[in-house]
């Protein structure tokens, strides 16, 4: 016996099938009655039709015309059937009616293939095998064909039992599957590349020198506008695009082509000139846009080869790399250049202030005050300089953030051409109640060759050489060039290794370069306790250059016995020097031992950041970051806040304050405490 089984309770649940989780059962009783009714009725449902039009009304009429006729014909020709299997037969009609006209009023018209593909699989076939065999026996090919083609989307169809795969079918099926599963690996393979790209892209980002970088930085904050100057950078695209196909252009002997877009690449690059942004265009130049937009269009279409253009690019984007870093060479070349000059305005108050200091007489050139100077109990300054501006700053800034300047005093040491300047510009302009000398390095002679190594070092014929000829095999390059600048041939530089014989009375002194700023009272500094130490300073290795193995050559075994490489440096600049301890450790001993090993320069270059690092090693006590904060000479990223807080700014590096080259959103700090209104600047043209 033959079961249809569907899900419903209710009129509305049956005409959605697809979504119907409850059951009802109807049975047909009468064996011939099914039986007919499935060779008239059911097969009409399932026999294929290709030539009806999906969502027509005539196959649904049809379908409604033999549900109709079928039973009356049977019933007509079979007399036995009771009035029971009629009223039951007629209900399941009415049944199937209602169910048709409550699905159409919920979603549209109905044809027998959008029932047959929307029919619900709740509805089931419950039989025996010998009716299913009957029925698979009687179905013709093309309803088999169409069982399939039903398989594939629902697996259930009226009148059939479940499709199988056939062992082909699902050979293929799993050759798939493992398909999309490789391909999803390399999808997710080349996610993960291109995620590394991307952080080794932003790992760079970090090491770009912005020092040096031009306008169109795109790290820059003006860039970060995508529409800034967008019809500049359109140009300068549509140029590289030309250069690209005029090369394949002449590779592949298109002259005509070739012609057309040399001729139009000269006027766009006449065009763009010097344009940096689109307010500096022409309004003639959006034609010239449009005209090389044309001839690049007409390229790509005869010329464009992936591989060739791509090649073209890479070659370009070499070129430019290298060109950019010959620039890079060329530009610290200058700027270590523009570090050794004086600018001709400071170069002018010096003279000046030089002729009117020997017009004066013998009696006026004195300073006042001259009992403190050895007074251990006021707070010692060591300022050791030839620059007269960078001087003045240095005082006057620490006067004016001093909370009682009578404490104060200053001891300046320069040389013999700029002595007169310096003792005339602090006669003029007195540091208030706080005293001030100044003294000529030229004038202590104890600090001979026979005392000095560096001074000894100096005299060689190896030393001259290296410094004054240009042409010596280990001099080229910028690098070379930096060790190469004159404050390393003078004493002022290395006249910090001395502070106890030239202030043999002071027990404590503060070291003061001519290139600081400072903002805040500093006699907090002496209340340091240095737990022993000899050198109160900022450490610096929070920067990996920083680190002792930058400063010192480790390949030589007594570099690398007696110092750690990854031991933190310190900064000069503002240093606390305990004499005392000084004194007692042989500081000056231990500077000379270290000098003398390295008159060949085997362990570290020139300079006094190396040796100073080597003799207090050990020696230094660190002091708060805020007291000394450094970069403004060379770092255009020091953060603005730390630079506020700071008690000492400094202008290490080759931007100085007083240069052409300084960064001017740190210049401002140093400007203010220069007198530009005295009439000595305004007569040498020192303007703010």
């Amino acid at each position: 016996m033959l079961h249809l089984t569907t899900t419903a309770t209710t009129r509305s649940q049956i005409a959605t099938v697809n979504d119907s989780h409850q059951s009802g059962v109807y049975r047909v009783r009468n064996d011939a009655a099914q039986k007919e009714g499935r060779k008239k009725g059911c097969r009409s449902v399932m026999a294929p039709n290709n030539n009806r039009t999906k969502g027509s009304h005539f196959p649904l009429l049809a379908f409604l015309l033999l549900c109709l006729l079928a039973p009356l014909l049977f019933f007509r020709a079979s007399p036995l059937h009771t009035f029971h299997d009629l009223t039951s037969t007629t209900l399941l009609m009415l049944y199937v009616l209602d169910v048709i006209v409550s699905n159409t009023n919920d979603v549209g018209p109905l044809s027998l293939e959008s029932f047959r593909k929307n029919l619900s699989a709740s509805w089931r076939v419950v039989g025996s095998k010998a009716s299913n065999a009957t029925n698979q026996v009687n179905e013709p090919a093309n309803s088999v064909e169409q069982e399939k083609q039903n398989g594939k989307e629902g697996r259930f169809s009226v009148g059939y039992a479940q499709w199988t795969d056939t062992p082909a079918q699902l050979s293929r099926r799993q050759l798939i599957e493992k398909r999309k599963e490789k391909r999803a690996a390399e999808l997710i393979r080349e996610d993960e590349a291109m995620v590394k790209l991307e952080n080794s892209a932003i790992e760079h980002s970090k090491s770009v020198d912005s020092a040096v970088l031009g306008k169109y930085n795109i790290w820059r904050k003006e860039n970060e506008n995508e529409n800034a100057d967008s019809t500049v950078r359109l140009m300068r695209d549509q140029i590289i695009m030309a250069k690209v196909y005029l090369s394949i252009a002449k590779m592949k002997d298109s002259l005509q082509l070739y012609q057309e877009l040399e001729s139009q690449l000269k006027g766009s690059q006449r065009a763009l000139g010097e344009a940096t942004s689109d307010a500096e265009l022409k309004p003639s130049d959006h034609e010239n846009i449009k005209t090389m937009g044309h001839v690049l269009s007409k390229a790509k279409e005869q010329l464009y080869d992936c591989k060739l253009v791509t090649g073209k690019l890479r070659a370009m984007l070499q070129t430019a790399d290298e060109r950019v870093r010959s620039l890079r060479k060329q530009s610290t070349f200058l700027s270590q250049l523009a570090a050794k000059t004086i600018p001709n305005g400071i170069h002018c108050l010096s003279m000046r202030l030089t002729i009117d200091y020997f017009l004066l007489p013998l009696e006026q050139r004195k300073f006042p005050r001259s009992e403190n100077l050895e007074n251990p109990t006021l707070y010692h300054y060591a300022l050791f300089s030839d620059n007269v501006l960078a001087a003045s700053v240095v005082v006057n800034s620490t006067i004016v953030n001093a909370k009682d300047p009578s404490k104060h005093v200053f001891h300046l040491v320069t040389d013999k051409l700029n002595f007169g300047a310096m003792n005339m510009w602090f006669l003029l302009n007195p540091p208030g109640k706080a005293t001030i000398n100044v003294e000529n390095v030229d004038e202590f002679k104890w600090l001979n060759s026979s005392y000095c190594p560096v001074l000894r070092q100096l005299e060689s014929a190896t030393m001259k050489e290296y410094y004054f000829k240009a042409g010596h095999p280990t001099t080229t390059g910028a690098s070379n060039l930096k060790y190469r600048n004159p404050k390393y041939l003078s004493m002022l530089n290395h006249l910090r290794f001395y502070l106890p014989q030239v202030y043999p009375k002071l027990d404590k002194i503060l070291f003061l370069d001519d290139d600081i700023v400072v903002q805040k009272d500093l006699t907090g500094l002496w209340a340091v306790n240095l737990n022993g130490n000899v050198n109160g300073a900022v450490e610096t290795c929070g920067e990996s250059f920083h680190r002792f193995d930058k400063y010192l050559n480790f390949s030589n075994p007594l570099i690398a016995k007696n110092f750690d490489p990854n031991a933190c440096g310190w900064a000069y600049g503002m240093n606390m020097f305990d004499l005392k301890v000084w004194k007692k450790k042989d500081i000056t001993g231990i500077y000379h031992k270290w000098q003398n090993l390295n008159e060949d320069r085997v362990l570290w270059k020139l300079g006094t950041l190396p040796p100073g690092l080597m003799t207090f090693y050990g020696l230094t006590h660190p002091l708060n970051k805020s007291w000394h904060v450094l970069g403004l000479g060379y770092n255009p990223s020091v953060d603005r806040s730390d630079i506020d807080n700071a008690a000492v700014v400094h202008y290490n590096g080759n931007m100085k304050p007083w240069l052409e080259i300084a960064m001017t959103k740190y210049r401002s700090y140093w400007t203010k405490y220069v007198k530009f209104s005295h009439p000595y600047l305004q007569n040498c043209r020192l303007h703010e």
